[in-house]
């Protein structure tokens, strides 16, 4: 008879042995599946979330008098608006740098009112990144809430400031911070307005290093700016930067914390059924053995049916996964909820891998299977 028939007659006469490998390495492989087809939606839930947090990067102008700074919220000097361009496109700007917008800060005198108007200019992210960042187009404001309860606007009033016309496109939440008494414009519209035609006093960014303080991102940051951008400087929001950073490294961990865990306890399963099935079959395998046949062909049946098992195992844990991760996976993460869709690629890979891994765990009752003397066998039983 043929190995492959033996395979098959095996599985066929040892319907429990095999349900209970199936379930133990199809649940497994599940939960993998289901995460891995969830962790891109993680991953950009993570990044949005901490994204939103704001801004955690500041260049300014290196002649920047700090106590100024400091003291009025930005920078008294200017650099040229190219500058913003001149960093998007140095080479590999985007490993350090991301979301850039140029902006340019001036306190103003709005109808008696001493108001934060900010020039935003369109934000320019990495590819494939949604760019953060209001993205006001040129005519339109956003007020802070003091500016608005103030001078009585609201959301869809028009609005003048010097000689050019606006509509107030939103107007902010109290946030109890200078947002409140801050008005953001287009860049151009700002410079207009300041009589400042391509100056800007500050980029913002976010810095896509996700390192904490402790590892000292500041430093790297710095040295890439040097060469990307001399004549400007780096300034960090540290609390901010490291919040961002911690979260996003414990959904790494988190991942590489259980998957071993589970596959350890999967290994021992299988391992463990196959030396059950190995002992209920002392007799039949030293019959097999002493009708001659060899080491080789027994090791193919108990090695060949795990592999088979886990073939199996691959397609329902691949379906079962990608179930389950279409099934929670919105209601967990809605904001990236579109991001969820079947990881055929992690089937190809659970087809190679499971077969391997089940081969793998089967291999030490298997050699003991191997290893037995057919007479003694025999004679014992």
């Amino acid at each position: 008879m043929s190995v492959i028939k033996l395979i098959l007659r095996e599985m066929g006469l040892r319907k429990w042995n095999l349900a209970l490998s199936l379930f133990g390495l199809s649940l497994t492989l599940a939960f993998i599946i289901s995460y891995q087809t969830t962790a891109e939606a993680s991953k950009r839930e993570t990044r949005r979330i901490v994204r939103d947090i704001g801004f955690n990067l500041r260049i300014i102008p290196d002649s920047t008098n700090m106590d100024d700074f400091w003291f009025d919220g930005y920078s008294s000097e200017t650099m040229e608006e190219a500058h913003l361009k001149k960093l998007a496109e140095y080479e590999n700007v985007f490993m350090t740098f991301n979301h850039l917008e140029a902006r340019l800060q001036r306190r103003f005198d709005w109808n008696g009112m001493n108001v934060l108007l900010t020039g935003i200019s369109q934000t320019i992210a990495a590819h494939g990144k949604k760019p953060m960042g209001y993205g006001i187009d040129s005519g339109s404001l956003i007020i802070g809430a003091q500016v608005a309860r103030q001078l009585e606007l609201k959301k869809g009033d028009p609005a003048q400031i010097g000689n050019l016309s606006f509509k107030i496109s939103e107007d902010l939440l109290e946030s109890g911070t200078e947002e409140d008494i801050r008005v953001y414009c287009a860049l151009e519209d700002a410079q207009e307005i300041l009589n400042m035609p391509g100056k800007i006093n500050e980029i913002q960014a976010i810095d896509c290093l996700c390192l904490t303080s402790d590892e000292d991102p500041l430093k790297i940051l710095r040295s890439e700016l040097s060469k990307a951008l001399p004549g400007a400087k780096v300034l960090q929001a540290r609390a901010m930067a490291d919040a961002r950073a911690r979260q996003r490294q414990l959904m790494d961990r988190y991942f590489g914390y259980t998957t071993p865990f589970l596959i350890v306890a999967c290994a021992i399963w299988i391992g463990a059924l196959a030396a059950i099935n190995v002992r209920e079959r002392r007799s039949e395998i030293g019959m097999l053995r002493a009708l001659g046949h060899g080491s080789g062909k027994i090791a193919a049946l108990f090695l060949g049916k795990a592999a088979v098992t886990g073939l199996i195992a691959a397609v329902i844990g691949f379906a079962l996964g990608a179930y389950l991760a279409m099934s929670v996976g919105p209601d967990i993460f809605k904001i990236t909820a579109k991001a969820i869709s079947p990881d055929y690629q992690s089937l190809k890979w659970a087809l190679i891998a499971a077969p391997l891994f089940s081969a793998l765990s089967a291999f030490i009752p298997t050699a003991m299977a191997v290893a037995q003397d057919p007479a003694q066998t025999l004679r014992e039983e």
